[in-house]
C-alpha cells in the first residue's frame, strides 16, 4: 500500500518502516500516526515478516517528535489506540523491532525509539524529552520506559534538565545497543535484523513477550510461574518450529524456520 508520510519497504522477512517527513525533521502529525498505525497492524499480522526496522527519512532527523507548529496552526492532533506513530501504546507486539536512530530523536521521537527493542544510533544522533521546554511532559511513553531502560534516577537527570544524550552517552547510560558511523547505521540494523531471523522466530517472540510481561509480574517466583500463560509463549508449544529446531539439530542442518 502507498503511503504519503511513512515509507514500507520488505527484504525477506525483515521490514523496514521509514518517518518521511523530512522537511519536518520527520516530525508526526495525526495522519502520520494513523499511517503508521496501519502498516504495524499490517505487520503483526503477517506471519511471514519477523524483524521491523524504524528509521527516518533523510540525514538530520530520526523524529523530531510532536509536529508543534501544525498543532499551534489548530491541525489534527488524534492518535490511535496504539498511541505516537502507532506504535507508543502498542502494547501486544511479540515481534522485534529495532530503531535504527539516523539524528535528532526528541520527544516523541526518542519515544518511539524507547519503544523500539533495540536501539541503533548513528554517532551524530542525539536523543532527549525535551517536552518542558514548551509546556508538555513525554506522556507517550518515555516519562516510563526510559527509567526502566536507565535506572530512576539516571533517567530523572535527563528528564528534569530536558538534556541532551549523545549516542555515545546513550550506549554508556545503556538505553543505545551500537554506535555506528552515519553510512554504516542501515547496514548495522540490517545485519541485526538478519541475526534474529537466523533465529527461531516463534522463540524470538515467546522471549519478548516473557521478558516484558515478566517485569510487570509481582515477583521473579510470579513471572517463571505465570509465563506459560502468556499467549506467544503458548504458540511457541505449538508451532511448526518447536518441531522443527530440535529436528534440524538432530540431522545436523540448519533449520527451515515458518515462523508459524
Amino acid at each position: 500500500m502507498a503511503y504519503q508520510y511513512i515509507k514500507v519497504d520488505r527484504d525477506g522477512p525483515v521490514t523496514t518502516f521509514t518517518l518521511n517527513r523530512p522537511d519536518v525533521m520527520n516530525a508526526l502529525h495525526s495522519p502520520a500516526h494513523f499511517e503508521m498505525h496501519e502498516a504495524l497492524d499490517a505487520f503483526a499480522a503477517d506471519p511471514d515478516q519477523w524483524v521491523g526496522i524504524v528509521t527516518g527519512a533523510g540525514d538530520r532527523a530520526f523524529s523530531a517528535g510532536n509536529d508543534l507548529k501544525h498543532q499551534a496552526s489548530g491541525g489534527e492532533m488524534r492518535s490511535p489506540p496504539s498511541g505516537f506513530a502507532g506504535l507508543t501504546s502498542r502494547f501486544d507486539l511479540v515481534k522485534p523491532l529495532i530503531a535504527a536512530v539516523n539524528g535528532v530523536a526528541m520527544g516523541g521521537g526518542f519515544e518511539i525509539a524507547l519503544a523500539c527493542d533495540l536501539i541503533v544510533a548513528s554517532e551524530n544522533a542525539t536523543f532527549a524529552l525535551p517536552e518542558p521546554r514548551v509546556g508538555l511532559a513525554a506522556l507517550a511513553g518515555g516519562l516510563h520506559r526510559l527509567p526502566r531502560a536507565i535506572g530512576v534516577k539516571r533517567a530523572m537527570g535527563m528528564i528534569l534538565t530536558a538534556r541532551r544524550v549523545s549516542a555515545a552517552e546513550g550506549k554508556e547510560l545503556g538505553f543505545v545497543h551500537d554506535v555506528t558511523a552515519p553510512q554504516d547505521l542501515m547496514r548495522t540494523a540490517h545485519e541485526l535484523a538478519k541475526a534474529i531471523c537466523e533465529l527461531g522466530p516463534m522463540s524470538i517472540r515467546a522471549s519478548k513477550e516473557a521478558v516484558y510481561k515478566g517485569l510487570d509480574e509481582s515477583s521473579l517466583e510470579a513471572a517463571i510461574k505465570g509465563q506459560n500463560r502468556y499467549p506467544a509463549v503458548a504458540a511457541l508449544y505449538t508451532s511448526e518450529d518447536f518441531k522443527e529446531g530440535p529436528l534440524a539439530f538432530a540431522q545436523k542442518r540448519a533449520p527451515q524456520w515458518k515462523g508459524r
